[in-house]
């Protein structure tokens, strides 16, 4: 019964390794027959992973399928710990610019919003001081930071102006905007360089905006497994537009492609899956589902909540007022690398792609380090 066991392990290793099996959701796999053209359904119910292959169903024994889909599983841990990436806040301990730990301080920097120590490197004789990324700023990081949260979790910007000026801070709702608008672009400018390790099943979905009046439609892709939203674009019309941008943005952001892609019925859909997905070979072609249910696992439910939080959002600013607002490319990475969802157990959809934010204030490491990449 042990050697019957491990040989089921490592044909189970086989076709994971193969690839030979498609993701359909959390808890539901397709995989492929070694002997035959079929395909299993392996799903999960109650903890525990169930296959409809007769091995499993007369013997009730843990078959080569269910093997398969949990090596599967555990090799995409091993990728993203071995590519993880952790953004770690900036300390004064070494030089920013030549890392050496021979530096010294170097007088005291004035301004509106306090005292900033300064500090010489003896090595690279360059200067620098900690409040990297808010140089010139009359406010305290915090307050900024706090600003670009209120913001991006819901509140207007006479409301953020209200709170600040509550914490002594008299500024305009204007700054306010101007604040959010200069640090959503440099955070997406350094975020953009760092490859998200996504899963293999990828869903798109549209939902409608208005802008300055007009009936928009943004179109987004989300990674099913870790819900990183990968790509979004704005679209004049639903029907007849060409998605296929979309696809390649998010070729371009992953590295790769996805093994399913899950979407409704629209026919721009198809159409993109043509020119950007579809190979002749078909044990490397994705497969693409285009048939959602409301029930069951080919749902777009996690589509669904994205376009539910983004709407959320989009009603407090009572429509958007440009194509490109930052509102929309803004949103977009504070859901990926700031908001934590229930969905995985509090952490966010970068931590769960491999991409860790480390700091009490997790704005200010990024605005740092985006900072810094560009001084």
């Amino acid at each position: 019964m042990v050697d019957t066991n491990n040989a089921r392990e490592e044909k189970g290793k086989q076709i994971a390794s193969r690839h030979d099996l498609h993701r359909i959701s959390d808890t539901f796999y397709h995989v492929k027959s070694q002997t035959t053209k079929r395909e299993y359904n392996v799903v999960k119910t109650n903890n525990s992973w169930q296959c409809d292959c007769p091995d499993h169903i007369f013997r009730h024994v843990c078959c080569k399928h269910i093997h398969a889909v949990e090596f599967s599983i555990k090799f995409r841990e091993e990728v993203r710990e071995k590519n993880k990436v952790t953004i770690s806040p900036l300390t004064i301990s070494n030089c920013l610019f030549c890392k050496s730990d021979k530096i010294k301080k170097f007088g005291i920097r004035h301004n509106k919003s306090g005292d900033i120590q300064r500090l010489v490197c003896d090595t690279c004789h360059r200067t620098f001081s900690i409040n990297i990324g808010f140089a010139k700023m009359r406010n305290k990081p915090q307050m900024v930071t706090s600003a670009l949260q209120l913001y991006f979790t819901g509140e207007s910007l006479r409301s953020i102006q209200k709170y600040l000026k509550l914490q002594g801070v008299t500024i305009t709702h204007k700054t306010i905007y101007m604040w959010i608008v200069k640090y959503t672009k440099v955070m997406q400018k350094y975020l953009n360089k760092i490859t998200p390790q996504v899963g293999d099943t990828w869903r798109a979905d549209e939902v409608f905006v208005k802008i300055r009046g007009e009936l928009k439609y943004v179109f987004a892709l989300l990674d099913d497994e870790t819900r990183f939203l990968i790509a979004q674009e704005v679209a004049d019309r639903k029907e007849g537009h060409d998605a296929s941008g979309l696809f390649a943005k998010g070729k371009q952001v992953t590295q790769t492609k996805p093994k399913v892609l899950i979407t409704d019925g629209l026919h721009s859909y198809a159409e993109a899956y043509r020119k950007e997905l579809w190979e002749i070979n078909r044990q490397t072609r994705p497969i693409h589902i285009k048939h959602i249910h409301l029930r069951g696992d080919m749902n777009n439910n996690k589509m669904e909540r994205y376009n539910g939080e983004f709407r959320d959002r989009e009603k407090i600013v009572r429509g958007i007022k440009i194509k490109d607002s930052v509102l929309i490319q803004g949103y977009q990475m504070y859901h990926n690398y700031l908001r934590p969802h229930m969905g995985l157990n509090g952490l966010t959809p970068a931590q769960a792609c491999g991409i860790t934010i480390e700091g009490d204030n997790k704005w200010i490491t990024l605005i740092q380090n985006a900072s810094r990449r560009e001084a």
